[in-house]
């Protein structure tokens, strides 16, 4: 089962981002607070949305799932805007799946809710990034019809650019 992200997951929101900056060798950089995913996601001014994917479980529990549902993972997602066509679209910045639950059908059908958002939305476009070395995440991505931008470089101003770049200038 899919559904809309509500204010009682932010923990677990929270705890699969750091799986998933595990399993992408970047533990350090998952630095943002329940707080920060809280406000993000369901503050005065949201700035993103998140879908979870849950399997119901006959004990009545399961990993950090409530109400008898085990969460599987999740989609965390912002709109975007594309000038060249004039229409918002939704950017994936992450999507996860539970190594155990893997192989089951829960990042297609996250991926279904997203694209399912977007043509009743009329938006024109879901996007995301992918790590060069992640076969297994590109395959099924591109089983789905997705197609890699192989003609674009991605680029990132952060840290000391970022504020070397942004500060005010003396004077």
């Amino acid at each position: 089962m899919i559904r809309p992200a509500r204010p009682d997951d932010v923990p677990v929101i929270h705890r699969l981002v750091r799986e998933l900056a595990d399993y992408e060798k970047e533990p350090e950089a998952a630095v943002a607070t329940e707080a920060q995913f809280r406000d993000a996601l369901f503050g005065a001014n949201p700035v993103a949305g998140a879908h979870i994917a849950e399997q119901a479980t006959e004990s009545g529990g399961g990993r950090e799932g409530a109400g008898g549902a085990a969460v599987a993972g999740f989609a965390l997602w912002f709109r975007n805007f594309s000038t060249w066509t004039g229409n918002p679209g939704i950017y994936l910045e992450d999507l996860y799946v539970r190594p155990e639950y893997r192989g089951h059908g829960y990042g297609k059908a996250l991926l279904k809710t997203l694209a399912e958002l977007c043509v009743e939305r009329g938006y024109d476009r879901l996007q995301w990034w992918v790590l060069d070395w992640n076969t297994p995440s590109i395959e099924f991505y591109r089983s789905l019809g997705a197609e890699p931008m192989d003609e674009w470089t991605v680029f990132r101003l952060d840290g000391d650019a970022l504020h070397s770049l942004g500060g005010k200038a003396d004077g």
